[in-house]
């Protein structure tokens, strides 16, 4: 005999995520009790809950409330459940907690202080799939004038080149630029390429009187700035 499906209705309250987080708050949900609250809705064969740990569950390698910040909208829509307004749910989802943590640094933030930097950039380029380039340009007052997206680049190499970065530091009069990169391995050691790169851009730099104050690479809950390690 066919299991008859069980409905979030025909759950015990207790097992409800809406009535679960009123009665004893959001801290005792589990992750994918707290995404069903999210998408509010299963289908006819699986519940929210259901819905949500096969979500968690997608990605080949990082499971968990981890796989969110890894997804496309393209990928969520293949599962069934998932349309364009809980696949933009769940992406927003990620860009929020991104945004949050950075809020958490922000007021703290000091551009003097390498780590500092690294913590503000930490949760908007750890998850990255992709290397990209922040270039931070600062004015004679050590005042950030813009922070530009300068290159995306491919899973181990950004494509930038000093010629790109030193024309958006001239067009907004930096006296000084700070370079921010990622390594979405997670791993923030050089590479044999960033190490040239880096020395080539402080050469440039030197020469347009537009200095390289530091260069930062961001992996997974850790970085390495060139000028901590005294590498220029």
């Amino acid at each position: 005999m066919e299991k008859k499906h069980q409905t979030m209705k025909e759950m015990p309250v207790s097992e409800r995520p809406y009535e679960k987080c009123m009665e004893y708050g959001p801290g005792m949900l589990s992750d994918a009790e707290l995404l069903a609250v999210i998408l509010r809705s299963g289908t006819k064969d699986k519940t929210a809950v259901e819905l949500a740990r096969e979500i968690l569950e997608m990605h080949p390698y990082y499971k968990g409330i981890l796989g969110i910040f890894h997804l496309s909208m393209e990928e969520l829509k293949k599962l069934s459940g998932i349309g364009p307004a809980k696949a933009v749910q769940i992406l927003a989802i990620g860009e929020l907690s991104k945004r949050l943590a950075a809020a958490r640094v922000e007021d703290k933030l000091s551009f003097h202080s390498p780590q500092s930097i690294a913590e503000y950039y930490m949760e908007k380029m750890r998850h990255l799939n992709r290397e990209e380039m922040i270039l931070i340009c600062f004015n004679g007052k050590n005042k950030v004038i813009k922070e530009l997206r300068v290159s995306v680049g491919t899973v181990n190499q950004t494509v930038a080149s000093p010629r790109e970065l030193f024309l958006e530091a001239l067009r907004c009069e930096a006296v000084s630029v700070i370079m921010v990169h990622n390594h979405p391995s997670g791993d923030p050691t050089p590479s044999r390429q960033d190490v040239l790169t880096t020395k080539r851009m402080q050469k440039i730099g030197d020469f347009l009187g537009i200095p390289l104050s530091d260069h930062l690479i961001i992996g997974d809950g850790s970085y390495v700035s060139f000028r901590e390690e005294q590498m220029m």
